[in-house]
């Protein structure tokens, strides 16, 4: 029977607290997973209350995760408004340590495995390239239509990224002083005026440098063994994150194994997944979800 369990985990700053959802098969202890969601999104792109999703389908298998909700989205507290200034650097150097930290205070072990979807898995490369030490608690990593800069020329890509994320979405923010994703559609969640600067910094073809700080993910990660990694692209995924996209950004995160896999129906899989629903599509279990699975399987140790 899969249990789901909210947990509110404070930050060490203010009276923030980041949600983790902590799905489970309470007679199973078998190993540990983090899922990290991307930009203008929450935790619940993994579950649903009603046990669908990537989350429970790993927790029907034995293993134990816990989804992260960023500060601000999903069940964090409080929600994203016009005063919070935090961006992706806080989420690098305080939520996925403060995370960590709490699974391995309650469980007694960090996560042996993390998945990311879209720009989570930016995110969790560039807490790899802050904390080395890191890699050594995880065997393996999956992650779903992840990629740092945009290299495809596609129409979609030049409305939603070009247009909406480079420029329409600063005329949002300086309007709201946030970015309300949710309200206006574009997304199930919001973001902060500085991650979405931040990540609209990244996106474009640039060097992968903190504007905070000037630290160098791209240098810190250049002859690093970061752990075997599965990256999973959508046929349908046009805009956010084509073979190419996820192409570059396995190139410049470092030197450890990666493989990249394509769904669609001229691959054999059921359905042609898009960036969505290559986690929400009900085909998934049989397609890229049991590929996760063979892949952490092969690198449990």
């Amino acid at each position: 029977m899969i249990k789901q369990e909210s947990i509110q985990v404070p930050l060490s700053q203010g009276n923030a607290s980041l949600h983790l959802r902590y799905i489970h098969n309470p007679d199973k202890q078998g190993p540990i997973v983090l899922c990290l969601h991307g930009a203008i999104e929450n935790g619940k792109i993994f579950y649903t209350h009603s046990n669908k999703g990537f989350a429970p389908y790993l927790a029907k298998q034995g293993y134990r995760c816990f989804v992260l909700d960023l500060r601000g989205r999903g069940d964090s507290e409080p929600t994203i408004d016009k005063n919070h200034d935090y961006g992706q650097t806080e989420s690098i150097l305080e939520d996925m340590p403060t995370a960590l930290d709490f699974i391995s205070s309650r469980l007694g072990q960090k996560p042996e495995y993390w998945v990311a979807h879209s720009w989570g898995g930016v995110i969790m490369n560039s807490v790899f390239a802050r904390f080395p030490s890191e890699i050594e608690h995880v065997r393996a990593c999956a992650y779903f239509g992840s990629k740092r800069s945009l290299y495809n020329n596609h129409p979609e890509k030049l409305l939603k990224a070009n247009i909406l994320w480079y420029w329409l979405a600063y005329y949002y923010t300086k309007k709201y002083g946030f970015l309300p994703a949710k309200k206006l559609r574009w997304g199930s969640d919001s973001e902060t005026a500085k991650s979405h600067r931040q990540s609209a910094q990244w996106a474009q073809i640039s060097p992968w440098i903190d504007s905070d700080d000037a630290f160098d993910y791209g240098a810190a990660l250049e002859n690093i063994t970061l752990p075997p990694t599965l990256h999973i692209a959508g046929v349908s995924d046009k805009a956010l994150a084509q073979p190419i996209d996820i192409t570059m950004f396995m190139k410049e995160s470092g030197i450890g194994i990666q493989e990249l896999k394509i769904y669609g129906k001229k691959y054999g899989h059921k359905h042609n997944y898009g960036h969505i629903d290559m986690l929400t599509h009900p085909h998934a279990i049989n397609d890229q979800f049991q590929d996760v699975l063979y892949w952490f399987d092969h690198y449990k140790g």
